[in-house]
């Protein structure tokens, strides 16, 4: 197949997905499948190919990823229910006191966003940051922005979420040395585009944005300290996965010494095993311990893996997409035309992802269709960091904050703001998550990270 006609089959073919998405309104899964299907029989591709390659690229990336996801939505929802995150912020909001309120709060972002996505985060956070600015006196936006930049900032860079987990199973990355260098990117990015901007921003916006709803979603801190998780607890809680993994990902330097009980490092560092463990340890920690019963955790394990029904299904048709871009040769094609053209694949994976954005609004689905075109192209490419483009792929996933994503009405509506000041606020927030992330790994890949 020549460049060009593989080119403008895929080209055609996101285009079928943005029409289907955007002005059909079709679901995300049955608007990549049908892509996919039509992709095939134009490629030439027999009809039985069509479909079996569409299901085992669904199958691989959804075997590798599902439990995944699950897992970490359990210790998510734990986190919700049992008022972990109350505990961190009030904790962090003490520690921090009101002078640097902004940077508590982006660390609160930080730290919650490891274990939920960002629609749960922002849900259960900025109601409570309603509070804590009423009852320090601050503007309700500089308590607020911090902790929605970080949650952004962990959903695009950091695992478990679905995004990235998707593009960690696609370019065959290290979950360990990611986890690693997203801490390396996430922190300065977060600090870039939340208390910085946020000092920025705030002053020229109107006194009184986003104070008319704050009462609206204002939610009082429980009183009583008693009812809350311990904040060490908690935070042990969060971040065994992290270390779980980081622990497997380490073996591999440790040489002959890891001999005897490397493997069992491996075993436990293992995502799936990882998050199976920590979501076992919040049902004790956070639930158990904390007076819920073994009914209550059980409803509260099977009510979060309701929504993921869509989530997953989605990432999965993102897989057949791939495979299909595979197996019909276009992505061979294009693989050896950008090595031929030397263009660095970071960029590339960036200005893919960036612009599936801004055509869907989904930064998973544009993650997802993104890992599906570049993953192929890694195969010609040398000196390539998969980590690092996994983190330039979420980059480019969560630039511009557009319209056509449900985080802009979200963050509108919540915060009480009108469109214009939502652009300057989400959209920019956005915008430099995103450039400063390919900064970062742009640096990173230069020190030979």
């Amino acid at each position: 197949m020549s460049v060009g006609m593989a080119l403008l089959l895929a080209v055609v073919a996101i285009c079928v997905v943005v029409f289907l998405i955007e002005r059909v309104k079709l679901n995300p899964f049955l608007s990549l499948f049908i892509a996919s299907v039509l992709l095939g029989f134009a490629a030439g591709m027999p009809a039985t190919k069509v479909v079996t390659s569409f299901e085992s690229g669904a199958g691989e990336v959804l075997g590798q990823i599902a439990s995944v996801i699950a897992l970490g939505t359990m210790l998510g929802k734990m986190l919700e229910v049992s008022g972990g995150a109350d505990r961190i912020a009030m904790t962090v909001v003490s520690l921090a006191g009101a002078r640097r309120l902004d940077w508590a709060m982006m660390l609160i972002g930080l730290l919650v966003g490891l274990s939920v996505f960002f629609t749960v985060g922002f849900v259960i956070l900025v109601p409570l940051a309603f509070s804590i600015a009423r009852q320090t006196k601050m503007p309700v936006l500089h308590v607020a922005l911090p902790v929605t930049a970080a949650l952004s900032v962990v959903q695009g860079y950091m695992p478990p979420h679905p995004g990235t987990m998707f593009a960690v199973a696609a370019y065959h990355a290290d979950v360990g040395r990611l986890i690693w260098l997203g801490m390396v990117v996430s922190v300065p990015v977060a600090i870039i585009a939340g208390p910085l901007y946020t000092r920025f921003i705030v002053p020229r916006l109107p006194a009184d944005a986003g104070a008319a709803v704050a009462g609206q979603h204002e939610r009082d801190v429980p009183r009583d300290p008693a009812a809350l998780p311990g904040f060490g607890i908690t935070l042990f809680t969060i971040l065994a996965p992290m270390v779980l993994m980081l622990a497997g990902s380490a073996v591999r330097f440790m040489g002959p010494m890891a001999d005897g009980w490397g493997s069992a490092l491996r075993f436990v560092g293992d995502a799936n095993v990882g998050l199976a463990l920590a979501a076992l340890l919040s049902f004790w920690t956070l639930g158990l311990r904390r007076g819920l019963s073994k009914e209550k955790i059980l409803a509260c394990s099977n009510e979060c893996l309701g929504p993921l029904a869509s989530l997953l299904l989605m990432i999965g048709a993102g897989g057949g997409f791939g495979a299909e871009l595979m197996d019909s040769g276009i992505s061979d094609a294009i693989a050896r035309a950008a090595v031929d053209m030397h263009v660095p694949l970071l960029l590339l994976s960036w200005g893919l992802a960036a612009g599936m954005r801004v055509a869907v609004g989904s930064a998973t689905v544009a993650m997802s269709t993104t890992a599906g075109i570049v993953a192929p192209i890694m195969a010609h490419a040398h000196g390539v960091s998969p980590e690092l483009l996994v983190l330039a792929t979420g980059a480019g996933a969560v630039m511009f904050g557009p319209m056509n994503d449900s985080g802009f009405w979200q963050v509108r509506d919540t915060l009480g703001l009108s469109v214009t000041q939502t652009v300057w606020t989400w959209s920019v927030i956005e915008t430099l998550i995103g450039i400063a992330g390919l900064g970062m790994c742009l640096i990173l890949a230069w020190c030979g990270l």
